[in-house]
């Protein structure tokens, strides 16, 4: 089952993927297939719920949602997918100078 809903996740990705600003994080996601389904899986579930609060996409945004995540889930194996998906976007993000 779980892997079912991987491969429908993956599937719906390019829609995902669209909606990132940042090019450099779609394409990570993108070229890295099944390595990171989860994660996408993960960074969908972000994206999802930022539109959702009729919010702009960008990598801020991205990672407050995912702090906001971590912070409310008990399962340690979903909550290491949160903080490597959350590693992996702070590390495309841009400091402002």
């Amino acid at each position: 089952m779980m892997v079912k809903m991987m491969n429908t996740a993956i599937t719906q990705q390019p829609d995902i993927y669209s909606a990132l600003p940042d090019h450099v994080l779609s394409d990570y996601f993108r070229h890295a297939g099944d390595a990171l389904a989860e994660e996408a899986m993960v960074l969908g579930a972000a994206i999802r719920h930022i539109l959702i609060k009729g919010e702009h996409i960008n990598n801020k945004n991205i990672i407050l949602s995912l702090i906001q995540t971590l912070e409310v889930t008990d399962d340690i194996v979903h909550a290491d997918v949160i903080r490597k998906t959350l590693e992996i976007v702070v590390g495309h993000t841009i400091d402002d100078i």
